[in-house]
């Protein structure tokens, strides 16, 4: 698939979602980057701003499998990764599929379950595979976790841990809407049901694709020269305790390359990389003598980062543009 064929698919899709999803452009694009490059997504919001809306209109923008599953305390994983029963009738044991096996799944405030209930979401987002009594079932593609999580409650919640936070490829704060755009919320859904407006508009094979050919999308050498020197600040800047890993900056540059591409681009820009390099870099951070979810000094931190590294400005757009 071309690239250019790539622009006009997702924007399709965000048109789609927006017949929803009101004043979150630029928040769509970013988990459509996501899901072509085969990551996941942490909404963290307070309730009422979105999150599971934006997560259900993706859904049903794409014609693919789609679960959701509210995370609660008593959640067990084989609800998640399914279960071994012994079926009377045939005289053996017979699988039964759990949540996990699905193209989309809404893990609907994912930190309400217990941490070993999450930790059974590792291998199946890194993997794409699960195991269940040493029997590995490999998951169809694509597979795409979209968690949402309340940040302000936190009686009865299991914050999850690094490890789990590692998975997500992006976190996202939706936010609070504009006036304006408050005021088009209230006159379109007021006597609608928002979700009933939503009609697939990519299939199974064309997100397949998009997610394989987002690969031949160029990083000049000093595009990634100029990720290395960014993640590099956030392991020796004052006040961090745990700078973002090898994986961190991996997972911005598959990200940078998804980007480009919903905005017709073959190659990636700078400006990619400061687009994306709070929602994938952010969560991926520990700053000393706090807790992880100070969003605003982990946000000041990146833009400190980012108006203090070295932008590439030379040869690397125009060899590209000729190559």
């Amino acid at each position: 698939m071309q690239i250019a064929e790539i622009q006009v698919l997702t924007k399709k899709i965000k048109e789609n979602m927006e017949k929803v999803v009101v004043g979150k452009s630029d928040k769509i694009n970013l988990i459509l980057a996501a899901l072509l490059a085969k990551g996941h997504v942490l909404l963290e919001d307070v309730p009422g701003t979105g999150k599971t809306v934006l997560a259900k209109s993706l859904a049903k923008s794409l014609d693919t499998k789609f679960k959701r599953i509210q995370f609660t305390p008593d959640l067990l994983p084989s609800d998640l990764i399914g279960i071994n029963y012994y079926n009377q009738k045939e005289s053996e044991f017979v699988f039964r599929e759990g949540a996990l096996f699905t193209n989309v799944l809404l893990a609907d405030e994912i930190n309400r379950a217990t941490p070993r209930t999450q930790s059974s979401l590792l291998e199946s987002m890194e993997e794409k595979q699960i195991t269940v009594d040493g029997h590995t079932y490999v998951l169809e593609q694509p597979f795409f976790v979209i968690a949402t999580e309340n940040p302000v409650e936190t009686q009865g919640t299991f914050p999850l841990p690094e490890a789990q936070l590692d998975r997500f490829l992006i976190q996202l704060s939706m936010g609070y809407t504009e006036k304006q755009d408050t005021m088009e919320i209230l006159r379109r859904f007021v006597n609608e049901v928002p979700a009933e407006a939503v009609e697939p508009v990519c299939t199974r094979e064309q997100l397949l694709e998009m997610q394989e050919s987002i690969k031949q999308v160029t990083i000049h050498p000093d595009i990634a020269a100029y990720t290395v020197d960014i993640v590099d600040k956030t392991r020796t800047s004052e006040g961090v305790q745990l700078g973002v890993s090898p994986r961190g900056n991996l997972a911005l540059l598959k990200a940078a390359q998804a980007l480009a591409a919903i905005h017709g681009r073959s190659y990636v820009i700078p400006d990619d990389i400061k687009a994306l390099a709070l929602p994938v870099l952010g969560h991926r951070i520990i700053l000393r003598g706090s807790q992880r979810n100070k969003s605003t000094q982990i946000e000041m931190l990146i833009q400190d980062i980012l108006e203090s590294v070295e932008v590439p400005t030379e040869e690397w757009k125009l060899s590209k543009q000729e190559g």
